[in-house]
């Protein structure tokens, strides 16, 4: 983390991931995140706890006070600080969409380098 930053940390050899980060920094006018693909030596001396950690799960945000998050959980916590996503992040505390934005990630993030594979030219974006 780099002052009260939160810290993105994604699979930087899957190019769904990749893209999708991407998006993610056009909408960051404000620097509100620091990003950083997990295969860089970086994370395991920044973040150790990260270390013990399966990325196969998707990725992670390491807020300003170290608590990490998780798949569904961190595209939350993205979106409650993005412009144009914020308006609508609290709808993640419901229940029932919190159930589905997590089984929903976790497919995506099963299948994240075949839909990464298969997308030219930006056209099957999330």
């Amino acid at each position: 983390m780099i002052g009260n930053k939160s810290t993105i940390v994604y699979d930087g050899e899957c190019r769904f991931c990749i893209d999708q980060v991407e998006r993610v920094k056009r909408m960051d006018r404000g620097g509100q995140f620091e990003y950083i693909p997990r295969q860089s030596p970086e994370v395991n001396k920044r973040f150790p706890a990260l270390q013990t950690i399966n990325f196969e799960e998707g990725m992670r945000v390491v807020d300003d006070s170290g608590r990490i998050f998780v798949g569904a959980d961190a595209v939350h916590q993205i979106a409650r600080r993005l412009p144009g996503t914020r308006m609508f992040a609290w709808l993640y505390h419901l229940p029932i969409l919190k159930q589905i934005a997590r089984q929903t990630y976790k497919w995506v993030a099963a299948n994240r380098k075949r839909l990464g594979e298969t997308c030219e030219n930006n056209a099957c974006k999330l």
